[in-house]
């Protein structure tokens, strides 16, 4: 512990991203990552871009990405906030709404860089139980609150909720309700519609997913435009060109490939059912998915010692050991060989041949 730091920085439990191999051989299971690469277009907009320019600072509005998001999503460029992934975006949210003197609301079940927000900017929060189900119950989030805050699809459950859930939940609350929409690609009702009629709803979404370009770090917000202003103040004390030029060319040029993104996402959904249809051949129960991965766990066999027999194979899969969901164990949905090799480990782990 270093002397220098602050009581708060003592304090603080980090949240722990999922673990990156240094073997190239190791499937990698765990993360979310999309299984495959950007559009070819994305790769033309980066070698394509002037190698003088990138001396210069990058637009601190990015206008031309703003304008192309508001154009994607039937917005205007004013509903449109942009930052360094969603995780930033995010961040900045916790700071620009929910520091009140009534506690914000999320799942006791839900993405665990939440609390860690709070805790960093020392925010009082309240957790909320999912039902028996694993699913939302808008009627629990009807109390005193300072803000509410649900990825939909759920993290790490991967259950979505419906558009009429979410209607309740903004008309049952004066507070702000932001919904995290980080899969919302692979099977979920999107929250965008609902922007013209909800003042106090904001939507964030990212290109980590379904776009493939995680490596690059892009996430946005969008609400009505004194949401998105808020925002811009606190990223402007913060960082005012958090989002360089060769992210923004590949965002538009991403963009503006709709039938790739289409078959990318078709793809990633079919190999998920197929999966799923195969884990629960095996005994597993699994949770129904809007995501891109599967929240499973076995009836005979512990997800600790599954999570621990499949590392040691070189399959790395996402166990949490936490409460409900100790027994768990979330699994990306990867390409088809590499769901077909976690398939095959898998049976001879729960199913083993008798010698």
């Amino acid at each position: 512990m270093s002397k220098y730091w602050t009581e708060l920085v003592h304090q603080l439990d980090p949240y722990v991203p999922g673990e990156q191999p240094l073997d190239p051989q190791t499937t990698k299971l765990n993360t979310n990552e999309n299984p495959y690469p950007p559009s070819t277009e994305v790769a033309k907009a980066i070698q394509g871009h002037a190698h003088d320019n990138l001396r210069l600072y990058p637009d601190p509005e990015s206008g031309r990405l703003k304008q192309a998001l508001a154009t994607y999503h039937n917005l205007d460029a004013n509903q449109v906030f942009i930052g360094n992934g969603s995780d930033e975006v995010l961040a900045h949210c916790f700071q620009a709404f929910f520091k009140n003197l009534k506690p914000i609301l999320f799942a006791d079940i839900s993405y665990s860089f939440y609390p860690v927000y709070c805790a960093l900017y020392q925010i009082d929060y309240r957790t909320v139980a999912l039902d028996n189900t694993f699913c939302i119950d808008p009627a629990a989030y009807r109390q005193p609150n300072g803000g509410i805050i649900i990825p939909n699809p759920n993290a790490p459950t991967g259950i979505a909720m419906s558009l009429d859930t979410i209607r309740e939940l903004l008309d049952g609350n004066d507070s702000l309700v932001i919904i995290d929409e980080a899969y919302v690609d692979f099977g979920a009702e999107s929250a965008v519609e609902l922007i013209a009629d909800n003042a106090n709803l904001l939507v964030v979404q990212t290109f980590s997913k379904s776009r493939s370009l995680a490596g690059l770090r892009l996430g946005y917000a969008l609400g009505q435009p004194g949401l998105i202003e808020g925002l811009n103040r606190v990223k402007n004390s913060f960082n005012s060109y958090p989002v360089g030029r060769l992210t923004s060319a590949a965002a538009i040029a991403s963009l503006n490939d709709e039938n790739y993104f289409q078959q990318c996402r078709a793809r990633i959904m079919t190999t998920r059912n197929w999966l799923n249809n195969e884990l629960i051949n095996l005994g597993f129960e699994v949770l129904p998915s809007s995501s891109n991965f599967l929240f499973a766990q076995h009836r005979l066999h512990p997800a600790s010692d599954l999570y621990l027999e499949l590392k040691n194979v070189g399959i790395l899969v996402r166990h949490f050991e936490s409460g409900r969901i100790n027994n768990y164990l979330r699994i990306s949905i990867g390409s088809e060989q590499e769901c077909a090799a976690l398939i095959d480990t898998l049976k001879q782990l729960v199913n083993p041949v008798p010698v």
